[in-house]
């Protein structure tokens, strides 16, 4: 498998020959928008069907308007959830480890600086390790 940056530079390489038939500063605006999102989804992992993107940039988070979303937090703490809608956030403070349902003992570790999408539908049991703060955002 190649590594992220790898990928980056190939799909930038070949988005800027596809670029380069358009007006050259439309097509420089495209291709920087490209490697922005190439480079954004290098970042995300999924697992057991979270995804987790660590250290989102703060021009992501501007652009998906998440200081406008509403606020949670708990302390430390272990309890079942069940997602009724699927779920963005991310985390101010703390550290929880999310244990999915059916999953076994595999998790995922979430942490301040994550923005993380669980799934409309997961029931999961989360273990709060450090005192969660978080902007979230139901669809």
């Amino acid at each position: 498998m190649a590594s992220p940056m790898v990928s980056t530079a190939f799909s930038a390489r070949r988005l800027h020959t596809t670029a380069s038939c358009a007006t050259p500063a439309r097509g420089a605006r495209r291709l920087a928008a490209a490697v922005r999102a190439s480079a954004s989804e290098a970042m995300a992992t999924e697992k057991l069907g979270v995804r987790v993107e660590r250290n989102p940039p703060e021009s992501r988070l501007s652009e998906l308007g998440v200081r406008q979303w509403p606020k949670w937090g708990c302390e430390k703490s272990k309890f079942p959830w069940t997602y009724s809608a699927k779920e963005t956030c991310y985390l101010l403070q703390g550290k929880v480890k999310v244990y999915p349902d059916g999953a076994g003992e595999d998790f995922v570790e979430i942490a301040a600086g994550d923005l993380v999408v669980f799934p409309k539908g997961m029931s999961c049991t989360w273990d709060v390790a450090e005192a969660v703060d978080k902007h979230y955002k139901f669809e």
